[in-house]
């Protein structure tokens, strides 16, 4: 057992080591909607925009796109400092927020966020086959959604079943609340209709990894909604579906699932590998 420890922690040393002699370069504000879109509409002109950080020395590497949280009505763009110089690519997108624009356009932004990365990630050097979708809170409910619902990214050509692998943190599996607000629905009425990702539990989705805060410190029911999805995905055959309860930690669960997140791709990537 003590020569397996060292091992392990030799190739951990030596993984941390290789990416962290690579070089980074990160492009700001990058719109990831057409000329014409942008063109036509002045909020998604100034909001719709991404930023990439990515190993310019590198090829082949994975991507992590991750949405910022804010309740669909505030937040930025952000490259978490934890997930820099892992060997990878982060996207930090921005998208409309509420009540500038109706919840649901988060949503669509989403999706064309996540086909932007699709579409030129090899031309930054990465591999678009290897693209996850993260973010926390209201970022972790646009990453199930457009994750599980497959109209999303059908609207922009790309097959959902294509990303990698999904983990959202603390994100809403019930209709997000900013929604059921738009709609006249109770913050405490809970609400499973076409705009929750629990509505869409399927067998044939993407590698799911579901991480929430201590489930009496959470937001309310924050815990159990994650807990319900993963147990309805399990039911319906998908097999690749994991819950990770952070104890002692609130909402802000970030920094200790940001581990959890790294150690996810890099064990997907090694069993796409085998």
């Amino acid at each position: 057992m003590k020569n397996l420890l060292l091992l392990l922690s030799s190739i951990l040393i030596s993984i941390n080591s290789t990416a962290q002699k690579l070089e980074y370069e990160t492009k700001s504000n990058i719109q990831y909607y057409s000329a014409a879109i942008n063109k036509s509409d002045s909020y998604i002109n100034e909001r719709c925009v991404l930023d990439i950080y990515y190993p310019k020395n590198s090829k082949g590497f994975a991507t992590i796109v991750w949405f910022h949280g804010g309740g669909l009505t505030g937040g930025n763009k952000e490259i978490p400092e934890a997930l820099k110089n892992k060997g990878f690519a982060i996207i930090g997108i921005n998208y409309r927020l509420s009540p500038k624009a109706k919840a649901e356009k988060a949503i669509e932004d989403a999706a064309a966020a996540v086909s932007w990365a699709f579409n030129n990630i090899t031309s930054y050097g990465g591999d678009a086959s290897e693209i996850f979708v993260s973010g926390h809170s209201a970022g972790g409910y646009l990453a199930s959604m457009i994750g599980l619902d497959k109209k999303w990214l059908q609207k922009e050509g790309i097959d959902a079943n294509r990303i990698a692998g999904l983990i959202p943190f603390s994100g809403q599996c019930i209709t997000h609340f900013e929604i059921r607000r738009e709609n006249g629905i109770p913050e405490k009425q809970p609400t499973i209709d076409q705009f929750a990702p629990l509505y869409y539990v399927r067998a044939d989705a993407p590698p799911l990894l579901l991480i929430t805060g201590d489930r009496e410190l959470e937001m309310l029911g924050r815990y159990e909604e994650n807990a319900y999805m993963a147990r309805m995905m399990k039911l319906v055959g998908h097999t690749q579906t994991k819950l990770y309860e952070l104890d002692g930690y609130g909402h802000g669960m970030t920094e200790p699932a940001f581990p959890l997140l790294v150690n996810e791709v890099t064990r997907i990537l090694k069993e796409r590998k085998k």
